[in-house]
């Protein structure tokens, strides 16, 4: 098994025709088969379903794939860090989670930017089970996320506590019989508590996984939902938004989680965390 196998075994999955990744890859389908060929042989199992309409993926090939482009992926890291420019002696792969980019995010990066040249940086942003997967796998050295869970070789770093509150765009919104009331992922805990604490209410007719896509529809399409204060205040104080009173406010904990096998390197994002008023 090879890199170049690899990426083939992709573009057929992505394409799903073995002549449109022959395309895609420039090479011929001739090639395209035997690399398959031998990838299935190297694997034991067959990794595509054969079909007059293309190809798709069996069991096997779906459970490669989160392997093949993370070994991809990883490849393309390890080339990007060892031929570092001069003057440049590290990379800081950084993921996180979209609603804690507008603030935490923008001003670690910033920091990290303007204070510290010598350091490349490379961010990506994902969801929880996304930026687990990419610290397991080596892709990220930390990552600033609400979910509080380690796996081999991480350590977790308590950052802040917000507050997220119910907002409307009128101050009349109804708490819980809003028809416009938008229901924001905010994580398992938020989840629980809001059930509990809302079990006589409607179900959201819209939903979003990210607090700032949800204020934008929010200010666009009026409505009322729960958001961190830090997000809606500045939307209150213009009088674009309101806070609605008498309902339950939730907690949601930030947290920089880190690779310790570079450890002593990533100390310095702790320290720049700390050292903030966020």
């Amino acid at each position: 098994m090879n890199l170049s196998t690899l990426k083939t075994f992709l573009a057929i999955a992505e394409t799903r025709s073995l002549v449109k990744a022959s395309e895609r890859l420039y090479v011929s389908q001739s090639t395209v088969t035997a690399r398959l060929q031998s990838l299935e042989s190297d694997i034991g199992q067959a990794l595509f379903l054969r079909k007059k309409s293309g190809v798709t993926l069996t069991a096997a090939g779906i459970k490669l794939k989160r392997y093949a482009q993370a070994m991809t992926d990883l490849w393309l890291q390890a080339k990007q860090e060892t031929s570092l420019p001069e003057g440049i002696s590290s990379v800081c792969n950084l993921g996180c989670h979209p609603d804690l980019w507008p603030q935490t995010g923008r001003y670690l990066i910033s920091k990290l930017h303007n204070g510290h040249p010598e350091i490349a940086l490379s961010t990506s942003q994902g969801q929880h089970d996304q930026l687990d997967q990419w610290m397991a796998t080596g892709l990220i050295d930390a990552a600033l996320t609400y979910r509080s869970t380690t796996q081999k070789n991480q350590t977790i770093h308590e950052l802040h506590t917000e507050k997220l509150k119910i907002y409307g765009s009128s101050s009349d919104k109804a708490i819980r019989w809003d028809p416009g009331y938008i229901y924001v992922d905010a994580g398992e805990d938020f989840g629980r508590h809001h059930t509990a604490a809302y079990t006589d209410a409607d179900i959201a007719k819209v939903s979003f996984t990210c607090a700032a896509w949800a204020l934008d529809y929010l200010l666009d399409q009026g409505g009322s939902a729960y958001l961190p204060e830090r997000l809606a205040s500045r939307h209150v104080e213009a009088g674009q938004l309101y806070l609605l009173p008498d309902a339950p406010i939730f907690d949601r904990t930030a947290y920089l989680i880190t690779n310790d096998l570079a450890a002593v390197q990533w100390e310095l994002l702790l320290e720049i965390l700390q050292q903030s008023d966020l």
